[in-house]
This record gives C-alpha cells, sequence and structure tokens, in this order.
C-alpha cells in the first residue's frame, strides 16, 4: 500500500448507485467433472504489517504501552503516576543496551501509603476473566510487596489484585515475573497498576523498567499472540502469511528500516524502531514469533527481505553489497545448522530445527516512491545472492510494472500486483488474469476495496465492496493456476487508532469488542471452500452481474457465486452424481455492514439435498454464497 495515504486522497468517489442495463433472469450453470487447470494450493492468504496498532496493542498479546520507552514520540504516553510520586522516563538508569531507559519513581520523605504507577495500556486494557502473565525489571533497594492491580479507571474498581514479594537492590535491574487472576470489566476503560510500599522508600527512588502484562496467548506461546485476535483469524484458514509489509518493512529513514537481527532473542535486547506509521514499533513480534505464528496456523512463510529502498534514501549498485550481505546473514539464521553462526543464534532463541521458507520477496512496492530505475539493479543483486545459495527457494519481485524489473526477468519469478481499488474497479478487473501468459505466475500481495474520495476519514467494509472483491477472488480463482497468491490487505485495526481502513477485523479494550467485517466473511467462504481444480462451466448467460468458478477436490465440489447487482438472481446448479451438502450465503443491502459492536451481516448456511445433482440457488442482490457438494 502506498504510505501516507491517512494525508492523500485516493481520487476515488463513493459509489451510490449501479445501473444494470442486462436484463435480469435465471442462470443455469452446469459443471464439469473433468477438464480444467490446476489451482493454486496457496491462492488465499493475509498481509500483515505493523499499522493501526494491528500487532503493538493488537494481535502480538502484550498489554502495556510504551512498556520499553521505545522510539522518538511517545515520552510519557500511558503512564500516570498512583499516589503522591513523582514519575520520569530515567535515561541515566537504562534497563540494557537496547532499552535505554527506565520509569524513574520518586517518593516524597513523608510517604507513609502505598504508592507507584499506572500504565493505561491501547487506550485502555481489555479485563476479562483469565490468568494473566505479568513481568517487570526492577532497580533500586527494596525488600517487600509489590502489589499488581487491574482497576476500572474511572470507576476504581478492582478486577485483579495481586501481592509478591520482592527483593531488589541498587546494584543491578533484575527482572520479576508472576501470574494473576483476574475478574471481568464492563469495558476497556481500566490500567494496570504496579504499588509498592511509600514508607520504605521515603526520600528515595525506584526504577521499572520493560514493564509486560500477557492476557492467555494462542497456543500458549510465551511473547505469542492474543488468543482471541488469533483464533479468529484461524479460522478463515488462510493458506499462507505475507511479512512483515508492507511499508514497514521500508523505514521511513535507511536506518530505520525493519531490521531483523533486532527482532530477534531476549525482548529486553530489542530496541524497537520509529515506524513508518506514526507511532513507535516495539518489534516484540519478531522475526520468530512470525514464524512461530505461521507453524501453528499451518500457514506458508511469505518472507520479505529490505531491496534497499527506504522512503528517505535508496541504495544500489556497490552500496547495496552490505546488504545483501546483511539478508544472507538473515537466511542463514533462518536455515543454517547449529554450526554457523547465525544458526546457532537461532537455536539459542529456542528454534534447534531450521525454519521452512519457501518464499521470499525482495522488497515492497519497488515501482513507487523513486525506486523504479534502480530496482533491475538492486533485485539482480539479491536474486543472485539467494538464488545460488538457494535454488529451490521461489522469489516474489515487488511489482509488475515490467519497466521497474529486469528485462528478461529471472523463470520461476512471481511477479506483485498491489490493487486498492473502488468497487466498480474491482468488478471491471475480473477478466485482468484472463489472457496473461501463461508462463509468467503472479501474486496479489495486497488487496482490498476502498471506496472513499475523503483520506481523513474512516471507512468500515460494506457490501457493495465485498461483493467486489469476491468477484475479482472469481476471476482469480479462475485463474489460479498463474494466480499463486493473493493477500488481503490490511488485516486488523484498533478501533480509534487507525491510519488505514478498512481492515478484515477490528477490535479495541473493551470485552467482546472484536467486530468482523462483510471482507472478513468473504475471505473466510473463499478460503474455507476451494479445491486443488478449476472447472469449466457451462452456462445460459454471459458473466455480470452474477459471476462463478467451480473447483472440487477427489468427491468434493465448490461453487462461489457473487451477485453484483440489486436484482435477485435465480441460479439452476448441475453436478452430476453428486446429492448433499451446503449453501453458505452472505448478503446484505448494497451500503449495509458491520461497524464496531455492531454485527449486522453474516453468512447463513442451509443444507441442501437433491436427487439428480441439481440444485435451486436464490440470490439476493449484493450477495456473495458458496455451494458445497458431495
Amino acid at each position: 500500500m502506498r504510505l501516507g495515504l491517512k494525508r492523500v486522497p485516493l481520487g476515488l468517489t463513493i459509489v451510490t448507485t449501479l445501473c444494470i442495463t442486462k436484463a435480469v433472469g435465471s442462470v443455469e450453470l452446469s459443471v464439469s467433472r473433468e477438464g480444467g487447470n490446476k489451482s493454486s494450493s496457496l491462492l488465499y492468504g493475509i498481509m500483515f504489517e505493523e499499522m493501526d496498532h494491528s500487532g503493538d496493542g493488537g494481535i502480538h498479546g502484550q498489554l502495556l504501552q510504551n512498556n520499553g520507552f521505545q522510539g522518538s514520540s511517545l515520552g510519557m504516553t500511558a503512564y500516570a503516576p498512583v499516589g503522591t510520586v513523582e514519575i520520569f522516563q530515567d535515561t541515566d538508569h537504562p534497563v540494557s543496551d537496547a532499552i535505554t531507559s527506565s520509569l524513574g519513581v520518586s517518593v516524597p520523605e513523608n510517604a507513609t501509603e502505598y504508592v507507584g504507577f499506572a500504565n493505561t495500556g491501547y487506550s485502555g486494557i481489555p479485563t476479562v476473566n483469565a490468568t494473566y502473565n505479568s513481568s517487570f525489571w526492577m532497580m533500586g533497594n527494596y525488600s517487600g510487596t509489590i502489589n499488581l492491580q487491574l482497576v476500572g479507571s474511572h470507576s476504581g474498581i478492582v478486577y485483579a489484585d495481586h501481592n509478591i514479594t520482592v527483593d531488589s537492590t541498587d546494584a543491578n535491574f533484575t527482572q520479576i515475573k508472576t501470574t494473576f487472576n483476574s475478574s471481568m470489566s464492563p469495558d476497556g476503560e481500566n490500567e494496570w497498576h504496579l504499588t509498592f510500599d511509600g514508607s520504605k522508600v521515603a526520600g528515595s527512588s525506584l526504577n521499572f523498567g520493560y514493564i509486560q502484562l500477557f492476557p492467555p496467548t494462542y497456543n500458549d506461546r510465551e511473547n505469542g499472540l492474543r488468543e482471541d485476535l488469533a483464533t479468529v483469524l484461524e479460522k478463515v484458514k488462510f493458506n499462507f502469511l505475507r511479512f512483515p509489509g508492507g511499508n514497514n518493512i521500508e523505514g521511513l529513514q535507511i536506518d530505520t528500516r525493519w531490521k531483523w537481527n533486532t527482532t530477534i532473542g531476549p525482548l529486553v535486547d530489542r530496541p524497537g524502531r520509529d515506524s513508518d506509521w506514526f507511532y513507535p514499533n516495539t518489534d516484540a513480534l519478531g522475526l520468530d514469533e512470525y514464524l512461530w505464528w505461521c507453524e501453528d496456523m499451518k500457514m506458508t512463510p511469505l518472507l520479505a527481505v529490505w531491496s534497499g529502498k527506504s522512503y528517505g534514501g535508496i541504495v544500489s549498485g556497490s552500496d547495496l553489497h552490505p546488504f545483501v550481505e546483511d539478508i544472507m546473514n538473515e537466511l542463514e539464521y533462518l536455515f543454517g545448522n547449529t554450526s554457523t553462526k547465525f544458526g546457532k543464534m537461532r537455536a539459542q532463541n529456542g528454534r534447534t530445527e531450521p525454519w521452512k521458507i519457501e518464499y521470499i520477496e525482495i522488497g515492497n512496492e519497488d515501482d513507487l516512491t523513486g525506486g523504479c530505475d534502480t530496482y533491475p539493479d538492486r533485485f539482480n543483486q539479491i536474486y543472485t545472492a539467494i538464488h545460488d545459495q538457494y535454488p529451490n527457494i521461489t522469489l516474489v519481485a515487488s511489482n509488475g510494472d515490467y519497466s521497474c524489473l529486469p528485462a528478461p526477468l529471472p523463470e520461476g519469478v512471481i511477479i506483485d500486483l498491489h490493487l486498492y481499488r473502488s468497487p466498480n474497479d474491482f468488478v471491471a478487473l475480473f477478466d485482468q488474469f484472463d489472457n496473461q501468459p501463461r508462463s509468467q505466475p503472479v501474486m496479489v500481495g495486497e488487496y482490498g476495496c476502498r471506496n472513499t474520495s475523503d483520506a481523513e476519514g474512516t471507512y468500515w467494509s460494506f457490501m457493495q465492496g465485498s461483493c467486489s472483491e469476491a468477484v475479482y477472488m472469481i476471476g482469480m480463482e479462475r485463474n489460479s493456476d498463474i494466480v499463486k497468491m493473493a493477500a488481503y490487505a490490511p488485516m486488523l485495526e484498533h478501533f480509534g487508532l487507525i491510519a488505514w481502513s478498512p481492515t478484515l477485523y477490528g477490535f479495541n479494550s473493551t470485552p467482546g469488542s472484536m467486530t468482523l467485517s462483510t471482507s472478513y466473511f468473504v475471505q473466510k467462504m473463499f478460503a474455507s471452500n476451494k479445491g486443488d481444480m478449476v472447472l469449466p462451466v457451462n452456462s445460459s448467460a454471459d458473466f455480470g452481474p452474477l459471476y462463478w468458478v467451480a473447483t472440487k477436490t477427489d468427491s468434493q465440489y465448490y461453487v462461489k457465486l457473487a451477485n453484483y447487482g440489486p436484482m435477485d438472481q435465480d441460479i439452476t446448479i448441475s453436478i452430476l452424481d453428486t446429492s448433499s451438502g451446503s449453501l453458505e450465503m452472505l448478503a446484505g443491502a448494497q451500503s449495509q455492514g458491520n461497524k464496531p459492536y455492531q454485527l449486522e451481516v453474516e453468512p447463513v448456511t442451509t443444507k441442501v439435498h437433491s436427487e439428480n445433482g441439481t440444485y435451486s440457488v436464490k440470490m439476493d442482490p449484493w450477495a456473495v454464497a458458496v455451494l458445497a457438494v458431495t
């Protein structure tokens, strides 16, 4: 995606009506049992980059904001004193070489009560009936009780109250870890408190650093994903994850690019960085965490490596050589045995076996922001280095503009297209891949309907837009012999902390706030119902306003349908030697969608049965459906 679209209008216009000039009638579809093309097993995936607090404060489980004072913009954000104390960011007492400051808590001489500090999280802290893990680093002379609480910011209601005994000195920082149980808050207006006996520190101070709070995590991973936000993503059954971006790999400056080696190892040794999306990244969700995520959800990793382009500069020619070497060090970390320098480092970080990565993308959107002229040179340098040592890895070029690509492009390289379009524009691209050369594999590395003319607004998916995505996806699936991968983007947003919208789903700190978009349901319907062979379909009508594709795996048949129009469609589908299955349909008014706390549109599934393999489907306007029969 183009960075800065928060500020720069896209020039897309809001579609309020659609004229259908073609007469609407019944459509008959007859699905062949033979012929067709083999479909890519990786077709439907997701792109993740740290934006909209989708990682920090989002799917990464850690709930306390600014917990390590990383980046240059937050200052004392999210901190507040508890009791009569002075709190301040203390650069004289760094926790580590990477975490270069800590929180100083200065206690007045006459203190007699418990005092300390609060962290208000990312616009509050989700507080539920669960066991939380918490940790912090501490330095200063104190032996006694530390009290941890989860407290309503305005109500003062205490949802969790936990004491631990510590023995701290002023010689060095030590880490304290504990767990505690909480009850549920009705809202997200909560904060985490750490307090101690002020009388024992009166006239002095203590330092605290790299504080953490985790709810239950997906697959019980340490430093893992939030269980609720990850589980709903797992249900889609995506085949691959493209990471770490996206714009966020590039950096606003060369030195603030995503650096693999600063995202691995102990969290206290990860410095974080100023990101491309207007807030700092902690990089607690780092290279290994992405790969555990892929492994846990059975997704194929698609790793992007930095190709020499940032928003503040471009490195090419011989100046790129050190960065190519850095890529090769990263690959040794991923694939090397434990006798190698970086393979040994991977094992020390908890992964003895090499990671399995079959796809690597070279850069991101190198046809944009001045990258076109130098990309052929930069691509060739990186391609040659990787391909010579790892010939079985499939390489992806970061754009599909042939004027920005090497000529000739090495055989087997996938080109990457990014499309954010208005609904009608997506539908107009339905046949985009019908007449493409079958020798050139394609990835649609980012796509999503953005139907807005106001760059400063926040927008939600709606049925016409999601239906247009379904039409485009049907076009991709019909051509999934060459369209190898397609990643909806962006993935996730924290409501109220948004730089780009819409996304697949969103949430805030209130329990039960997670809201699935109409596009989420389209992705789930398509990704969960796909065969390995695309079948020919004989039809009584041309495409539009009804669109379809049929696939099969063994004796299981899938027919995907999209009705991009304001009229009902009566469809008769014939699939010989099938008898039963299900029909899942998502339908709503043209502009209807799901907004925070308002799940108005979701699929309805019904069972179907046929004596002769013929099924009748009545589709509402602006509807998407999947018929799955055996």
